[in-house]
């Protein structure tokens, strides 16, 4: 009987039509969905395979039909970075096969750092009280407006989930600037706290200083130094961006079933990398910054860089030895018993020295010993933190305790610094980012041996990819940090235009750094040509060397390990001339 018949039968009960209806129902549903062909193929291949689990062998198959999975929801949750500062997790969870499961979770430094590093506590009580306002309104966003906004899109989709993310905060960021107008219109706007800026700058050249300096050979008037620049704003809450972004980059790649750092390769590439290289570390061994106990204050990082080519691995133990004889020597030489106990935030050895030379010559001395030639086997680098010595009262930089420095005289200090210390191929931040001249002389003279980092003296990420040439004069390269609201789409365009305008990329942490491993990854998918990372001590740090190893172990067991090319540095027609004219044979000796 057919099945109109069969309903039109007045012999058929109510319930008996209701339960054929459902039936014929079931079967256009399973007929419309290709139910019945997909059994009968398992059945028929899965006879022939018998295998022994029957129900994994069914899941398997059935899994190959599933729908993509989409973001259901996001999860933020406060926790803490390395400094025990409050930051935010996000955790992304997904329908997969009807099911919400949580799968990847991701970590950044919100990078709220206080600039005045001689703030009193009161200042620092503030800067507490902002960063637990930025974590609040961050898990906010998240678990609100942000999880609406990403409801149902795809991981693998990483630009248009970044672009989601930008365009969200650039609508709370028109929101900030209107609810201050509107303040400022009622006159209601307290005093913004903007990050400090210089007391005062120096006067262009006192009556008094041109009186005293009347008659007198060689006596020359000093310029102004250049204003200091305001500082972006951070607009509280921003840390969600960057760490949803990284969060689910790293679901896409679980799903994918590939390492995050193969995910992101593609991303920039386009298409699965041949080859991946491990990017030389920046390990920092030395601090001897203005927070050290001794006199000098330049020398914010000493870093140590291994010979390139040479295994990741072997470097790692290399570098571990070079910092466990230090520590041997510099306890050995005190006379007071051991002082190589104290570790900054960066997971250096923070030691008091009062000469530039001092702390290099510790290193070479430990070099010597292992056998390593400095200059060939390792080679140095100097992060030298040159917007924390600012004087602006005296419109210098103080170098070492009771000696300042004109930015004119900084060249003359790195110029005799580096001819004395050929294995030096690295300045970070030798100089403000104001100091425009003073980076393009030093440039001229150092670049075609040593590279110009600017790290603090760079522009926010964000703020770069609006520039049309990211070339800026006198800098060799950048140092590139995933926090606030750098996304992985915008660490991907940045790298992609500085390697197009033959720029140098690295990619460094901060000071309050969580313990997440993905940086590793992002350096290797990145392709940067360093990896900043800091000392070899403090779990959130060796949490990222170990993951490093565990990288360049599973490319070289697929084949795809690639090697790092030796340093390169532009040819360049170096001309001293006019340093040398600009500061006396005094100053040149006071550099020393």
């Amino acid at each position: 009987m057919s099945y109109t018949g069969f309903l039109s039968s007045s012999r058929v009960s109510k319930e008996e039509r209701e339960f054929y209806e459902l039936k014929h129902r079931a079967a256009e549903y399973y007929r419309a969905n290709g139910v019945p062909q997909k059994m009968e193929a398992v059945l028929n291949s899965m006879f022939y395979d018998k295998p022994d689990d029957v129900c994994g062998y069914l899941a398997n198959y059935f899994s190959s039909f599933s729908k993509p999975p989409v973001i259901h929801r996001l999860l933020g949750k406060e926790v803490y970075d390395g400094k025990g500062h409050p930051t935010v997790q996000a955790e992304v969870l997904c329908i997969v096969s009807n099911v919400e499961k949580s799968i990847c979770s991701a970590v950044i430094s919100s990078h709220w750092e206080v600039p005045d590093c001689t703030a009193q506590d009161a200042d620092t009580l503030d800067e507490d009280a902002k960063r637990a306002t930025s974590v609040a309104r961050a898990l906010q966003w998240i678990n609100e407006p942000l999880t609406a906004a990403l409801e149902r899109c795809e991981p693998a989709d990483q630009r248009g989930v970044d672009k989601l993310l930008s365009d969200f905060l650039a609508a709370r960021m028109l929101e900030e600037q209107d609810r201050q107008r509107r303040e400022q219109e009622d006159g209601q706007l307290d005093d913004p706290a903007p990050a400090p800026t210089p007391p005062a700058q120096p006067p262009p050249a006192s009556k008094e200083k041109k009186t005293s300096a009347k008659g007198k050979k060689g006596a020359t008037v000093e310029k102004p130094i250049p204003p200091a620049e305001v500082p972006e704003p951070v607009l509280p809450g921003c840390m969600a961006i960057g760490a949803v972004s990284l969060a689910v980059a790293k679901t896409a790649a679980h799903f994918k079933g590939i390492p995050l750092y193969q995910h992101i390769s593609a991303l920039k590439q386009g298409q699965s990398t041949r080859e991946l290289h491990i990017p030389l570390p920046m390990v920092t061994v030395l601090s001897c910054g203005k927070s050290s106990p001794g006199k000098l204050n330049l020398m914010e990082e000493i870093i140590v860089i291994p010979k390139p080519a040479q295994p990741f691995k072997q470097s790692f133990k290399v570098l571990l030895d070079l910092r466990k004889e230090i520590t041997r020597m510099i306890n050995a030489n005190s006379k007071t018993g051991p002082v190589a106990n104290t570790v900054s935030d960066a997971g250096a050895l923070v030691i008091g020295y009062d000469r530039l030379e001092q702390p290099l010559d510790v290193i070479s001395e430990a070099s010597n010993t292992l056998g390593l030639s400095l200059g060939s086997d390792i080679h140095l680098a100097i992060n030298c933190a040159a917007h924390k010595l600012m004087d602006y009262q005296k419109g210098k930089y103080e170098v070492s305790t009771g000696t300042c420095k004109s930015p004119d005289e900084m060249v003359n200090v790195y110029l005799d610094l580096t001819s004395r210390y050929p294995g030096v191929i690295a300045l970070i931040d030798p100089l403000r980012k104001e100091d425009q001249e003073q980076w393009e002389t030093l440039y001229r003279a150092l670049g075609s041996r040593c590279y110009l980092v600017a790290e603090a003296a760079s522009l926010p990420i964000c703020s770069l990819l609006a520039e049309e040439n990211l070339t800026i004069p006198g800098v060799s390269g950048l140092t590139m940090k995933q926090t606030n609201q750098t996304t992985v789409s915008d660490l991907i365009q940045i790298t992609t235009r500085l390697e197009d305008q033959k720029c140098l990329t690295v990619i460094g942490t901060t000071d309050g750094e969580p313990c997440d491993d993905a940086l590793s990854d992002l350096a290797v998918g990145l392709g940067v040509r360093f990896v900043k990372l800091g000392g070899l001590c403090h779990g959130e740090r060796v949490t990222k060397y170990s993951r490093l190893i565990s990288i360049e172990e599973e490319l070289a067991q697929q084949g795809i390990l690639g090697s790092t090319e030796e340093h390169e540095f532009p040819a360049l027609e170096q001309d001293t001339r006019d340093i040398s004219k600009s500061t006396s044979p005094a100053q040149n000796n006071a550099s020393q």
